[in-house]
């Protein structure tokens, strides 16, 4: 081999490629970690009405280790969001040293049973809220569907200035609703929007304009509904005159 000088010459280049690389690589590990790229801005985006200042400065003190090279895009956006009331976070690197940071808060729509809320998303969070939200209440993994169902009842009833304040939702997919002023609305599983539509469309000139409280009404009849008065006593039947048959 060291009489061929072309292959010399080859090996040459080779080591010296390598050398070249690994110069540049140890010089990038130096730059990347070097403390003259730190991260200095933070730039916080995001309409927020529950996350406090407090909170977002305690993640950026705890949570923030690196340069703006090294800097764990995955690991701080997984500590924004264990935050209460973040929904979803994203990040972005601008050069030469901020950190962009886009925080999308939960909307509250309801609360889910007694523990926790649900979003508009019908997705369940974990926060305190001292808004008076209706309650949902159903099976494990129905979050979704009570959500949309609880949106339609509730613009359904605008037309006659009700609104839900409670909703149950069975096993079998039976809803029952509770209306302001204590009414119970038992809508049950087949086709629970049209019955409710229904409802709405007779409600003016029948339990609107009864002079008496109404505590339960029963919409699972196909041609009409029941209705439960308390304390109501229909009257005595008529008396038979003497010889009657």
């Amino acid at each position: 081999m060291w009489d061929k000088p072309q292959l010399l010459n080859w090996l040459a280049n080779l080591l010296i490629g390598l050398a070249v690389l690994l110069f540049l690589y140890a010089a990038l590990l130096v730059v990347v970690h070097s403390p003259l790229f730190p991260v200095r801005q933070i730039k916080v985006e995001g309409s927020l009405a529950h996350i406090t200042r407090e909170q977002l400065q305690y993640v950026v003190k705890n949570e923030l280790k690196g340069t703006f090279f090294t800097l764990d895009l995955e690991k701080t956006r997984v500590a924004f969001e264990k935050l209460p009331w973040v929904r979803q976070v994203n990040l972005r690197r601008r050069w030469p040293d901020r950190l962009e940071v886009n925080i999308e808060e939960h909307v509250a729509l309801a609360r889910w049973g007694t523990v926790g809320l649900l979003n508009t998303q019908g997705e369940r969070f974990d926060a305190a809220s001292n808004d008076a939200l209706p309650v949902l209440e159903g099976p494990e993994g129905s979050e979704a569907e009570m959500a949309r169902g609880y949106v339609a009842f509730r613009d359904q009833l605008q037309a006659v200035n009700r609104r839900p304040v409670h909703l149950w939702l069975s096993a079998r997919r039976a809803w029952r609703l509770e209306l302001d002023g204590g009414l119970v609305v038992e809508v049950g599983r087949d086709n629970p929007e049209m019955r409710l539509a229904k409802f709405v469309d007779v409600y003016p000139r029948t339990l609107a304009v009864i002079n008496r409280p109404i505590t339960y009404v029963d919409l699972r009849y196909p041609n009409g509904f029941a209705v439960r008065l308390p304390g109501y006593t229909p009257p005595p039947k008529p008396a038979k005159p003497a010889g009657a048959a």
